[in-house]
């Protein structure tokens, strides 16, 4: 029994990191991204070079522009020269 609660949450745990979107800041310097999800808001900030994952249930994601955009979970942000693409 204990293997199988072992195994299922790892399932799970792939599940909900599969479904999570992704911002990649291209940059040199440090980006903000604004994060509405749950009611909750919050700053994401990446730092150069950086890959974070977030907004695992859907959210909603204010870019650098001011330009808001809503995620389901699957998408990746990339920004580079001060310019976020949502893929």
């Amino acid at each position: 029994m204990k293997k199988f609660l072992i195994g299922l949450a790892a399932l799970v745990a792939a599940a909900n990191s599969a479904m999570s979107a992704t911002a990649v800041n291209r940059d040199s310097e440090p980006r903000t991204i604004m994060v509405t999800e749950g009611g909750s808001k919050s700053e994401l900030s990446l730092a150069a070079g950086e890959t974070v994952e977030f907004c695992s249930g859907g959210c909603f994601v204010t870019l650098p522009n001011g330009d808001r955009e809503a995620l389901t979970g699957s998408e990746t942000i990339e920004i580079q020269n001060g310019v976020a693409r949502v893929k």
